[in-house]
């Protein structure tokens, strides 16, 4: 399939895509006037590469990633990725925790009138 035909069905971004496809996320061949061509499989794998990133991972630690999570669309865990993900959301409970006692100290500061 055509990228503007992947970004259609998956709903992501010419952009995205390339981008994907540039960090070893996905694989294209050329065609002979040089587009990229994706295989339907494409589909899934973007739309799982785009639902971890917004739980938090970046490409590099997704391209790590065993084709139990990146080829298979909601693919919630695998036992090889059970350590990179209880890390991460170690990592997003410490942020949360801090912008928690930042939202505590400028409470208090505005009731105090400072």
């Amino acid at each position: 399939m055509t990228i503007g035909a992947l970004a259609k069905e998956s709903g992501a971004s010419l952009r995205s895509i390339r981008h994907y496809d540039d960090n070893g996320l996905l694989t294209s061949a050329r065609a002979l006037n040089g587009y990229r061509l994706f295989s339907r499989a494409a589909v899934t794998q973007v739309r799982q590469i785009q639902r971890l990133i917004a739980a938090g991972f970046s490409l590099a630690e997704i391209r790590g990633f065993p084709d139990c999570m990146r080829m298979i669309e909601g693919a919630a865990a695998c036992p090889e990725t059970s350590d990179v993900q209880r890390r991460r959301l170690a990592s997003i409970e410490r942020q949360i925790a801090e912008l928690e006692r930042r939202r505590t100290e400028l409470r208090g500061m505005l009731s105090e009138g400072v």
